[in-house]
């Protein structure tokens, strides 16, 4: 894997990606997210990643050093965390009871963690080095985006998939931009954990999931465009 990771950096976030993609995919569609099955295989992904990062020392690197020591210098945090918790916005409504929550939440928790460290840690570092930053910032928000059609092949309807696809973009923009400038990744892993989590929690509607949607689009560009005219505050 470190052989890989040397010679051939983007070939090895899309490895992850795709082993990602292709198992979550099969076992939600089999299981769901409360099944102990998805919680086993998300912990293996996320314990995969954390030897990984450490044996190699790459916390530096993909931002997981901790916060920033002066917090009062990324406040552009704020809108991010703040949005992530649009899904309860129209009410709380459980979309599973009792143990199945329980495991449901620690599933989503997990995927908030594993999607950052491989859409916007292994795959936006890689291109990063290889190519302008512009470059690196569109294909890691499109991937993510993207990724999500294999909701597809779990049974979600397809318009359904495509805005969802759509809101997955806007908040890849959203991601990748705050790590971009920030140099940490650790808000962005609470803010998607927030969004996965609160999801079971929301009440579902098509007003409601359509104004998320919405606001989300247009926090994405007002976001991102203020935070391209901010100096990189990484080292800083």
């Amino acid at each position: 894997m470190k052989k890989l990771y040397e010679k051939k950096e983007i070939l090895f976030a899309i490895l992850w990606i795709v082993a990602y993609c292709v198992a979550m995919s099969t076992l939600k569609e089999k299981f769901g997210y409360d099944h102990i099955y998805v919680v086993l295989a998300l912990s293996i992904f996320s314990l995969g990643i954390i030897i990984f990062v450490r044996k190699n020392k790459l916390e530096g690197k993909y931002g997981l050093r901790g916060f920033p020591s002066n917090m009062k210098k990324y406040l552009f945090f704020i809108p991010m965390l703040l949005l992530a918790t649009g899904n309860v916005w129209d009410g709380f409504s459980l979309s599973y009871k009792g143990t199945g929550l329980a495991i449901a939440t620690i599933s989503m928790i997990l995927v908030g963690f594993v999607e950052e460290m491989i859409f916007r840690g292994f795959l936006f570092k890689a291109m990063l080095a290889k190519d302008k930053a512009i470059v690196a910032i569109i294909v890691s928000a499109l991937t993510f985006g993207i990724g999500h059609i294999v909701n597809l092949f779990a049974g979600q309807a397809s318009f359904e998939t495509v805005l969802q696809i759509i809101f997955a973009i806007s908040w890849g923009f959203i991601f990748t931009m705050a790590f971009y400038k920030s140099g940490s990744l650790i808000p962005c892993i609470i803010a998607h954990a927030m969004i996965d989590a609160l999801s079971l929690y929301g009440a579902d509607s098509n007003f409601g999931d359509g104004f998320y949607i919405g606001a989300t689009i247009a926090t994405a560009i007002i976001y991102c465009i203020y935070l391209s005219r901010l100096q990189s505050t990484i080292n800083n």
